[in-house]
C-alpha cells in the first residue's frame, strides 16, 4: 500500500497517543486490552506498525480463524450525522435552513463543526488522532494532476477538484452561519473533511453518508481477489451465489464486517485466517488504483483489481455492446472479455459481422487470422501509447527513486537542482519550488509542511502512470506471445 495517509507511531509520542485514544475507546464500550499498557484491542488484535504496508494497522496477536469476531464498536461511539445532530440544537436547526444539501455535504458540515468544538466535543480524542492532510484527488493540484499524464486519469483529478469547490461553495454560507473559526471555512479545511469522510466512513443502514467508526478504522486495506467484472467467470458466479438469502447474509456477515441492529454495534470479522504478527485487513471494496486515489488517497503496487484503459477508435465502441467501462487491460496484461469480443467483431469484415457474431459475444476466438489482427493491432496501440509518453517507464523508476532519496538533502532547492539535471521536463523552471512556496503569508514551516503535501501527492502520480505504462508494456508481452504461438501452430 502507497501513501495511505494514516500516521506512522514510530515516536514513544505517538505510541502514547495511541494508547491515550485506546483507554478513551475504552469508556465508549470499545473493546480494548483491560490495563491498555499495550496498544491492544479486543483479546486478538495490537495496533502496529508496518512500513511499507499501510504504516500504522492492525496486527493478529494470537492464531485467529476466518469468520472470526475481532471487534466491535458500540453504535454510541460511531460519528454520524444523527449522532451529531442529537447533541446539538443550534445545528440541526441551521441544518432545516439548507434542505437541498446532499447527506454527504450534511456529513462534512456537521464534521466541521465538531472539530469546531475542540476540546468540548466528546470525540476530541479521536479527532486528534486523524490525519492533518489527504491524499485524495481533490487536494491535487496543477502540477500533480498534470503529473498523471493519462488524460482520463488527468480529467479524473480535474473534475475531483471541481466538484469539491463546488460543493464548497454551496455549503459556506451554512458554515458561516454556523460561526465556525476562519480556518475551518477554508477550501483546504473542507477537503480535508471531504478526504476524512471519503476515505475513512463505513457503511450503515439509516445514512447513505455512513459514519466514522472509532478504533475501526486502523484497519488497512486489503483488495478483493475476486474480479466481479471479469465475463469469464459469470457462470462460477452464479453458482457460487446460488443458494438461499440465509447463506449468502450469513457468508456476508463472515467477511469484514457491518453494522448489526441486534448487538447495536459496527462489527468486524476476519475475513482469512491469521498468524500470529500478520496484518490483519479489510476489504473497502473493489477499486481500481485510480479509484484508490480519488477516495482514499493511495495506491496498491501489483494491484489484482487493475484495469487500465487504451484510447479506441469510435468505429469500435459504436459496434461494440459492451460498456466502455468493461474495456480495458488488466493488471497482468491481458485484454478483458468484453475489448477481446469487441475487437474481434471490429476486425471482422462488414459483411459477414451477422453471421459469425454470436461468436464474438460467446468470447470464442473467430478464426486464427483475425486472432492475430487483433493482437497486433492491440500491440501496435500500445508500443504508440508508450513512446507519446512524455516519460518512460525506466525514467519514472528512476524519479520514483529520486523522491523517495529526497530526506538525505538538506534542503528541498538542493534535491529540485539534482532532479533538474536529470529531469528537466518536470522541474523545469522550478515548478516543485513554485508549487511549494507559491502562496504568500506562509511561514518557513508551513511551507515545509506543504511541500512535504505536494511531494506526496506528487509522487502517488508518478507512481500511478509507472503501473499505468508497466501493465501497457505487460499487454504488448501478452499479445506477441499470443501471436507467436499462434504462428507456430
Amino acid at each position: 500500500m502507497v501513501g495511505n495517509g494514516k500516521m506512522n507511531p514510530s515516536s514513544e509520542a505517538e505510541e502514547e497517543g495511541v494508547k491515550s485514544l485506546l483507554k478513551w475507546a475504552a469508556k465508549y464500550g470499545i473493546e480494548v486490552s483491560e490495563s491498555c499498557s499495550s496498544l491492544g484491542l479486543g483479546h486478538c488484535l495490537g495496533v502496529s506498525c508496518f512500513p511499507g504496508a499501510g504504516g500504522r494497522g492492525v496486527a493478529a496477536l494470537r492464531p485467529i480463524s476466518k469468520g472470526e469476531l475481532l471487534l466491535k464498536v458500540p453504535k454510541s461511539a460511531l460519528i454520524t450525522t444523527d449522532s451529531l445532530l442529537s447533541r446539538d440544537e443550534t445545528l440541526s436547526l441551521a441544518l432545516k435552513a439548507h434542505p437541498s444539501l446532499s447527506s454527504t455535504k450534511v456529513f462534512t458540515v456537521c464534521l466541521l463543526y465538531e472539530i469546531n468544538k475542540g476540546k468540548a466535543s466528546p470525540w476530541h480524542p479521536y479527532f486528534l488522532h486523524l490525519p492533518r492532510s489527504y491524499s485524495i484527488l481533490a487536494a491535487f493540484g496543477e502540477l500533480e494532476t498534470q503529473a498523471l499524464q493519462v488524460d482520463y486519469a488527468i480529467w479524473a483529478a480535474q473534475k475531483a477538484v471541481t466538484k469539491a469547490k463546488y460543493e464548497w461553495e454551496q455549503a459556506f454560507t451554512l458554515m458561516k452561519e454556523l460561526k465556525l473559526k476562519p480556518p475551518l471555512l477554508t477550501f483546504r479545511a473542507w477537503i480535508w473533511a471531504t478526504g476524512t469522510i471519503s476515505s475513512r466512513t463505513l457503511h450503515i443502514p439509516w445514512d447513505e453518508a455512513g459514519c466514522l467508526c472509532p478504533v475501526g478504522d486502523f484497519f488497512n486495506y486489503a483488495a478483493p481477489t475476486e474480479d466481479p467484472d471479469s465475463f469469464e467467470n459469470v457462470e462460477n458466479w452464479q453458482n457460487e451465489h446460488a443458494k438461499d438469502d440465509l447463506d449468502i447474509h450469513h457468508s456476508q456477515r463472515l467477511t469484514d464486517g457491518g453494522y448489526e441492529e441486534d448487538v447495536a454495534a459496527y462489527c468486524f470479522y476476519a475475513k482469512k485466517n491469521y498468524n500470529v504478527g500478520e496484518q490483519v485487513l479489510l476489504s473497502y471494496g473493489t477499486y481500481t488504483n485510480l479509484e484508490l486515489l480519488e477516495y482514499y488517497g493511495f495506491l496498491l503496487e501489483d494491484h489484482p483489481n487493475e484495469k487500465v484503459f487504451i484510447p479506441l477508435d469510435l468505429d469500435i465502441h459504436s459496434l461494440s455492446c459492451w460498456p466502455k467501462e468493461s474495456l480495458y487491460i488488466h493488471q497482468n496484461g491481458r485484454p478483458s472479455f468484453a475489448l477481446m469480443c469487441a475487437l474481434r467483431l471490429w476486425a471482422t469484415p462488414p459483411r459477414q459481422r451477422k453471421s459469425i457474431g454470436h461468436l464474438a459475444y460467446s468470447g470464442c476466438p473467430i478464426s486464427e487470422g483475425n486472432e492475430i489482427y487483433v493482437m497486433k493491432w492491440i500491440g501496435k496501440k500500445c508500443d504508440a501509447l508508450l513512446k507519446e509518453m512524455p516519460t518512460s517507464v525506466e525514467e519514472d523508476k528512476s524519479l520514483v527513486h529520486l523522491i523517495d532519496k529526497m530526506v538525505e538533502y538538506e534542503n528541498l532547492r538542493e534535491w529540485v537542482k539534482e532532479a533538474s539535471a536529470v529531469f528537466g521536463g518536470e522541474f523545469g523552471d522550478n515548478n516543485i519550488l513554485k508549487a511549494a512556496y507559491g502562496v504568500e503569508g506562509d511561514n518557513e514551516l508551513t511551507s515545509l509542511v506543504r511541500t512535504k503535501m505536494l511531494i506526496d501527492r506528487w509522487k502517488l502520480a508518478v507512481q500511478w502512470r509507472l503501473m499505468y505504462k508497466t501493465v501497457v508494456a505487460r499487454c504488448i508481452s501478452y499479445c506477441t506471445d499470443i501471436i507467436n504461438s499462434l504462428s507456430t501452430q
